[in-house]
């Protein structure tokens, strides 16, 4: 039998897709943060969240 050919699946896949609306100023803040991290905006907003559940757990 031959070798699995394509993406490797993972044990936690990104299957919730979500859609916001974002002001312009609010897009072009995004914007920055990912070109000055060298990271996606998706992962931008993903590390957003994080910080904000590690503050809300402070409390």
């Amino acid at each position: 039998m031959s070798p699995k050919i394509g993406q490797k699946l993972t044990d936690n896949p990104r299957n919730v897709r979500l859609e916001i609306r974002l002001t312009q100023s609010e897009n072009k803040m995004l914007e920055e943060c990912a070109e000055k991290l060298n990271i996606t905006k998706t992962k931008v907003i993903t590390q957003g969240i994080g910080m904000v559940s590690k503050e809300i757990d402070k409390k």
